[in-house]
């Protein structure tokens, strides 16, 4: 596992690299200790079979010349710069119906998962990506967009192997958001969730000092 996830950074983080922004490179690229912390946060928590799919993705995408995070990007402009989105469109790979219909569904399920932590942690989730796509906006994308974007770039095996675990992990009564911020959280040195979310609450609950610059 922790070899395929290694794999599976590497790839990405060269993809990313190769990322062009609007604007020149942004902060986030030159910040790899971080790239790493939330991909293998993300990717801890997959299946192995899933791990291997997403590796084979990237792969075979890498021996096409295709940039797999660069068209996640450009998938997630749909919403967040539609004009730009119009222009990107006809390079990207367009799915069926069928396909867009699981993927919605996926999608639907993981922001229910992410309703359900914003309501356990209220002042962790703040830290994080808004939720809903309706609160996109040009600087701002949401996880529910940020995720849309995601599973587009997915093979349509990979998808499915995606969406069966989500439906696994559901009938089991785990929540995926809940595990990978579990895991975020205490690579920042947190106990768990609980007690980032107790020593969030009180750092904010400190109120500012009359001599307090803001």
């Amino acid at each position: 596992m922790e070899e395929l996830i290694n794999q599976i950074i590497e790839l990405e983080w060269e993809f990313f690299q190769n990322t062009k922004n609007e604007g020149g490179t942004a902060s986030c690229q030159e910040d790899y200790d971080t790239f790493v912390i939330m991909r293998t946060a993300q990717f801890s928590c997959f299946s192995k079979e899933l791990l291997q799919g997403w590796l084979k993705d990237l792969q075979k995408a890498e021996a096409e010349g295709r940039n797999l995070i660069a068209e996640k990007y450009a998938r997630m402009m749909e919403s967040t710069a539609p004009e730009q989105y119009r222009e990107l469109a006809p390079y990207l790979v367009q799915h069926n119906a069928k396909r867009q219909e699981i993927t919605e569904e996926i999608i639907k399920l993981q922001v229910e998962w992410l309703l359900e932590c914003q309501e356990k942690y209220p002042d962790v989730i703040a830290k994080a990506r808004s939720i809903r796509t309706s609160e996109d906006t040009p600087y701002n994308t949401s996880a529910e967009t940020y995720l849309r974007g995601e599973l587009g770039t997915y093979s349509d095996d990979t998808l499915l192997c995606y969406g069966r675990y989500v439906v696994s992990l559901k009938k089991e009564g785990r929540n995926l958001n809940e595990m990978i911020f579990e895991k975020q959280v205490k690579s920042y040195g947190y106990l768990s969730l609980e007690d980032a979310q107790k020593k969030e609450a009180d750092r904010m609950a400190v109120p500012f000092s009359k001599d307090s610059v803001i």
